[in-house]
């Protein structure tokens, strides 16, 4: 099984080879308008290579006589299932943010640090391994001979069910937030807090729909990477795909920076009384993704 590794080799090249490129042209520029759409495009490129490049290889590297790219129809239906999910996912999600800052005129995560070219271009190199480490379910399998995967299962049809009820949560919490501000912005109202639909149950159901996104992409990928075609633990080395994403939006950039910000914001009675309700914010939205607490997120 030592072969199966350095098959992930060209996927790891594609994921820190374009966040090079990026950053080499956006760091001098000072510009992290399309730093999230270079994350969806990462992810888009590096599936795409992950899946094809025994072929790619075959016919542009090596010209074997007869080498064609395959139909994605030739894969097996778990590369297929999981690349089109990724597809959809990282697609949506890329274009969601960088319209996101575009119509803000930018990224207030960038503010300082995009002046700092060492400090800035670290964080295009922590994208590419966040586009590695948490695509590895997805470039794992499509790694794999394509006879070597067995057929689908239950544990695949509730893992696919877990990706799109979580997904679904995503995309509601998304519109929901988007309508709250194009309403605001509109003065139909003056509150402060969204506190309706998924953000009146959960603080954070975009964060709590990621994770079960990628616990769903990781479950899909068990059945092919616990098989004996597969280094053994194989299935629990694409398990820091959900580990990861966790860690990054309850401890790094995600929940962290929302709560520091909503601490200088919205000072006051109301903010203050909001703290005390959903105090232990950062575990319970994931512990009791949906809780009966009080539930707002500011901005």
């Amino acid at each position: 099984m030592a072969p199966f590794f350095p098959k992930l080799l060209p996927a790891l090249a594609s994921a820190y080879g374009l966040q090079t490129v990026l950053a080499a042209i956006f760091v001098p520029q000072a510009n992290e308008l399309w730093y999230d759409l270079g994350g969806g495009l990462g992810f888009l490129s590096t599936t795409f290579l992950s899946l094809y490049y025994p072929s790619l290889k075959a016919k542009f590297w090596q010209h074997l006589p007869g080498a064609v790219l395959p139909s994605i129809t030739e894969f097996a239906p778990r590369q297929i299932l999981l690349t089109a999910l990724m597809t959809m996912w990282s697609a949506r999600l890329g274009f969601f943010l960088v319209n996101r800052a575009i119509k803000a005129g930018g990224d207030s995560r960038f503010d300082e640090v995009k002046h700092q070219p060492l400090a800035f271009s670290f964080f295009w190199f922590a994208q590419a391994t966040w586009v590695f480490v948490v695509g590895l379910p997805v470039y794992m399998v499509n790694a794999m001979d394509v006879s070597a995967h067995p057929p689908l299962g239950v544990r695949d049809y509730v893992a696919a069910a877990m990706f799109a009820g979580s997904w679904m949560i995503e995309l509601v919490a998304d519109h929901q937030k988007s309508a709250w501000r194009r309403a605001k912005n509109d003065k139909e109202h003056d509150e402060q807090f969204i506190s309706s639909g998924l953000w009146g149950i959960s603080r954070h159901p975009n964060y709590v729909g990621e994770v079960g996104v990628w616990i769903g992409m990781w479950g899909l990928s068990t059945a092919s990477l616990s098989s004996p075609h597969a280094p053994r633990l194989a299935w629990l080395l694409a398990g820091l795909s959900p580990v990861l994403t966790w860690f990054l939006l309850t401890k790094v950039s995600g929940i962290p920076p929302l709560e520091r910000d909503g601490d200088k914001k919205f000072a006051g009675p109301k903010w203050d009384n909001y703290k005390r309700c959903v105090s232990d914010c950062a575990s319970s939205d994931y512990a009791v993704p949906f809780s009966s607490k009080l539930a707002v997120h500011a901005f």
